[in-house]
Order: structure tokens, then sequence, then C-alpha cells
């Protein structure tokens, strides 16, 4: 007994040093900055060895050297070629279809848990996730495995937030964080990885975010640098002579990278309804034999595109072979995804950009032979402008870009085409591949700006619970004496079986105008908006647009249609008070404000 007396109050010191130690964190910015450093360490360990996991599994899939891409070879074994895509797409489909019956529900990935779940991610569903894009890439899928790094490293980082209960704001700049680390360390660029956690993760830029995404991007970057990978994406000599007409020149590529970014979307949409009537297990095996088909006629349409980035960069190809290459990596690329086959187009998208790039010069170089000497500007201008339109982070690509090249002339030529590429993008096409993702599933998000805050912002949360309650057969003139002037505004009606019957305000029941019925009437002949009602789980702006419908001030809440019982009410002003507050508060967090933002009174 005295064992397990000392074991309960260790246990009680414990849960209450916790306790304080998460008010703690919560309540200083110092600790949520700091603590991004040692989770950005966490997120570049895992990054490198997921990387070189997938490195191994394609050297012991196609019999690969030691050190070389899969992207980047010329020539396979034919039957490796064959069989390898086949059997593990099809050992993946499987696999899928056994965690699907089991788990029906989809992954949320970063920007989805930003936009509509306050920053909350699963890491067993992160975690299943990698291991899919994993499986993926070991298949020879032309996909890139910067999904499954963005997601384990944002659920690393939302994992935290959520032990430590930290505020909503605060757990949407951790996820963040964590997308921008895992970016960071992939590909060597701590300023790219930033700017991808602002602009697709976070969805905007925000001052207080700042710190904890750039700490955790340069502890992501320098992590992966001392484990022995500090090489760039691309390397590329520098001593380029950037004209002004080469700036009108690469506006050209950024119009045909918008055209070809629509494409390479609608392309992974018809080929996931082609495949949409097929078992859900038979569709990566599916798609696997049409990659093997697609392989023999060149091998570099398998795998994400990093190493084939850098051959296409340093081998001069003829227009046929790139126009042959660029549209093999389209079909590959929208057939492993509309398969079912997991990963993400970052990576595929860079690639697909080189290969435009060089076709939009070599078409280019039959009117004006010189121009051929500029080919690797036009392939990295290509790169950088298709990134910028398919993912949806113009600046991170231009950023990508002055990383791996140190070269401002260039870097301002993939500005021109990314601001051109973007800009057609949004005004004709509207979505980034993630978004047009999300509209596709019938998510109604268009980034990752905080939208479930208004979800949260319930009518159960902003309504008061203290309504009076009179049957319906209440004599008029008792309920003049059960509800005085000066006292309740109105009162609910209800019937024998507690169910409402509608509201009555007091001005109407004290009106002297009825005085000569009023011994005839009762409480039910003076109710109006029996029909109309709200309910729990509602938002505030449902509310304030039922208040607009009905012309009502004061609505009851009812606990749901069948029992209609009432359980509080809420009035229109308090409901538009609330919006707005919270409204201020969204701005306010954007723009770098931490609070506090008073509520105001709570009297409804």
């Amino acid at each position: 007994m005295e064992f397990k007396k000392r074991a309960q109050n260790l246990w009680r010191i414990v849960n209450v040093r916790a306790l304080l130690l998460h008010r703690s964190l919560r309540s200083s910015e110092w600790s949520i900055i700091i603590l991004c450093a040692p989770l950005g360490i966490v997120t570049g360990i895992s990054v490198f060895l997921l990387r070189e996991a997938v490195y191994g599994l394609h050297d012991i899939a196609f019999g690969l050297k030691p050190g070389s891409y899969l992207s980047a070879q010329t020539y396979i074994e034919t039957s490796r070629l064959v069989l390898v895509p086949v059997c593990v797409s099809l050992a993946f489909g499987v696999l899928a279809w056994m965690i699907r019956k089991r788990r029906s529900a989809d992954i949320t990935d970063p920007v989805e848990a930003n936009a509509l779940f306050g920053g909350r991610m699963s890491m067993l569903d992160s975690i299943r996730l990698t291991i899919a894009t994993m499986l993926s890439n070991s298949a020879g899928a032309s996909v890139g495995m910067e999904a499954g790094y963005t997601q384990f490293g944002a659920a690393i980082f939302s994992s935290v937030a959520q032990y430590f209960r930290l505020r909503r704001d605060d757990a949407r700049i951790y996820v963040t964080a964590g997308a921008a680390a895992a970016i960071a360390a992939a590909f060597n660029a701590p300023l790219a990885g930033a700017f991808y956690g602002f602009e697709l993760v976070l969805g905007s830029y925000a001052p207080r975010a700042l710190a904890p995404v750039a700490i955790a991007a340069l502890a992501g970057t320098l992590t992966v640098q001392i484990l022995g990978t500090d090489a760039p994406l691309f390397a590329v000599a520098t001593d380029f002579h950037i004209t002004p007409f080469l700036y009108m020149l690469f506006a050209i590529v950024g119009i045909a990278a918008a055209g070809f970014s629509i494409l390479t979307m609608r392309a992974v949409t018809l080929a996931e309804r082609a495949l949409r009537g097929l078992p859900i297990w038979a569709r990566p095996a599916i798609g696997g034999a049409a990659l093997s088909l697609l392989a023999l006629g060149s091998p570099q349409v398998l795998g994400s595109g990093h190493g084939a980035i850098q051959y296409a960069l340093e081998n001069d190809r003829s227009f046929t072979l790139v126009a042959l290459l660029l549209a093999g990596k389209l079909l590959a690329s929208a057939i492993s995804l509309g398969s079912g086959l997991r990963g993400g187009m970052f990576s595929s998208a860079l690639f697909l950009g080189v290969l435009l790039g060089g076709l939009v010069v070599s078409a280019m170089g039959i009117i004006a032979p010189d121009l051929e000497a500029h080919r690797v500007p036009f392939m990295l201008v290509g790169m950088g402008a298709v990134g910028a339109a398919i993912i949806g982070a113009p600046i991170t690509m231009v950023l990508l870009v002055l990383e791996g090249t140190g070269n401002f002339p260039i870097t301002m030529g993939v500005l021109v085409a990314v601001v051109i590429a973007s800009t057609i993008m949004r005004l004709t096409f509207g979505y980034s591949f993630s978004t047009w993702r999300f509209h596709l599933r019938g998510i109604p998000i268009t980034g990752a700006h905080d939208v479930g805050w208004i979800a949260d912002l319930t009518v159960l949360r902003a309504m008061r619970s203290d309504p009076v309650l009179v049957p319906a057969n209440t004599p008029l003139l008792k309920l003049r004496q059960i509800a005085p002037l000066g006292g309740a505004k109105r009162v609910f009606i209800i019937d024998d079986a507690q169910r409402y019957r509608g509201l009555v305000q007091m001005e109407t029941v004290h009106d002297p105008d009825i005085d000569d019925a009023a011994a005839t009437l009762v409480a039910g002949d003076l109710a109006r908006g029996a029909g109309i009602y709200l309910q729990p789980r509602e938002n505030l702006r449902v509310a304030l647009s039922r208040f607009e419908t009905v012309e009502m001030e004061t609505l009851p809440v009812v606990n749901d249609t069948t029992e209609l019982r009432v359980i509080g009410y809420i009035t229109e002003a308090y409901a538009l008070r609330r919006y707005t507050q919270e409204l201020e508060r969204q701005r306010g967090s954007e723009i770098g404000q931490s609070g506090p933002f008073p509520l105001g009174p709570t009297k409804a």
C-alpha cells in the first residue's frame, strides 16, 4: 500500500509538472521558436534516412550503381523495366486495398490541416502515407518523395504542437515549419524551403511565423549537410551572358509553361477517371504496366527526376528527342498519380520544366541558331515557371534557382517567366496541383488560408444557455406575472412534449392593445417563428445568414431536428460581434499580432 501511494503521488507530481510545462510553452513565444531547432534536426535526419532508403531500393530493384539516380539512367535491363514497376505496384495496390478496408478516411496533408483543422495531423496516417510514397517510388513511379517528406516533417511538428496544446495559430505555424524543414533538407535550399512553407502550407507570409519557419528550415538543411549530402539539386556554370532581349523570350517560356501546366493537371484527372472503374488493388498494377512500356522508350521517365535534371543540363538532345521525353514524362506522371500510386509533383514538375525550356529554345533555334548557346538558362527558366504553375509556389521556385546557381541574371529571367506563368494560371485555371486535387475531392478550399476557424466558431460556443421556457397553454395573464417587464426580453414556447413552438417578445406580451382579449389568450397564440431555429454545431456564418433571411433578432438553439428541445438562444447582435472579433483575430495573426484579442461582453 505504501508503494502504491508513493507511485500515485509521483504520478500526480509528473502530471502537475507536465501541465506547468504545457502552460509555460504556450505562453512563451521564445520557447515555441527555440523548440523548432531540435524538431528541424529530427526532420532533417528523417528526410536523409528516407531518401537513402529509396535510393537503396532503387539500386536493388533496378540494378543501379550505388550513388546513381534512377531518372538519370539511359539503360536498364529490360527484364527489370518490365517486372519491377508491375510487381511492386501490384503489391502496393493489394496493401492499399487491405488498409483501405480498415481505414477508409482520406489522409490529411499539411495544406488541408492548416486550412481546415488548425494544424492537427495524425502521426499514424502520416507514417502510412510516407511508407506508401516510399513503396511507390521504389516501383519507379514518376513522382517525387517530397509528399512523404513534407507529410512526415509536418506531422512531427504537429504532434509536438498537439502534445503541448499550442494555440491554433501556433499549431499552424508549426505545421508550416515542419514542411519547410523537409523541403529545405530535401533540396539543400533553406530559403526555398521556408518560402514553400509560407506560400503553400501557411498561405501567407506572417512576420510572427518567420523565426520558427526559418530556424526549422536552417536546422533541416544543416543536418543533411552534416550527414554528408550538401550537393545542390543541380550544378551549372554561372558565366552566362543574359541580354535584355532574352528576358523577352523568357516571357514566352512563361506563357508556354502555363499552358503545359494546365495540360499536366488535366492529364492526371483523365488518367484517374480512366482507371476509376477498376478495383482499387488493380489500378496501381495497370499503372505500373503502363510505366514499364514508357520506360522501354527511355528509363528517364521513371523516378522523381532529380538525376534527370542534371543529365538534361549537361547533355544536348535533338528537338525530337526532347519532345518525346517530355511527352513520356508527362504521361508517366499522370499515370502514376491517376493509378493511385502516392507521391508529389514537385520534382517531376521541375524536370518537366527543364524539358519544356529545352523544347522551347530548340524550337526558337530553328529561326535563330545562336539561341542554342543559351540552352541551359532557358531550361532553368522553364523549370522555375512550370514548377511555380503546378506547385503554386512562385517565390519558392525563384529562390530554388537562386540557391542552386547563385546567378542573379538567370534568377531575374526565372522571375519573369514565373510571374507570367503564375498569373495566367491564377486568372484562367485558378488552381495549383494541390488545390486542384482538393477541388476534385469536393473540399472547398483554394489554399492553406485558415478557413477552418469558422467551423470551430459554433453556435454552441456563442449561445446563452438560460432560455426561459413557457408551455404553449400558459394563460397570457399568468405569463405577464411570470415574465414582468424589465426581466427576460423574450420567452420560448414549448408544447407538452417539450418541443419548440415559437418565441414571444415581452413587448408583445405586455402590449396594452391586447388587454381586452388578455383573459382569453394563451402564450401559444402570440408565438412566431415555430419552424425557425439553429442547431449547436452550425457555425456563426450560417447563423448570421439565417438571421438575415428570417429577419428576426433572436433565434433559439435546439438539440436536434427531431426532439426540438430548446437548449439555448443567441441574438443577431452578439453573433455578429463574435464573428467580427474572430475575423479581427485572424487578421491580427496574419500580420504578426499575437493578441490578446478581447471578446468583449459575453451576454447574448
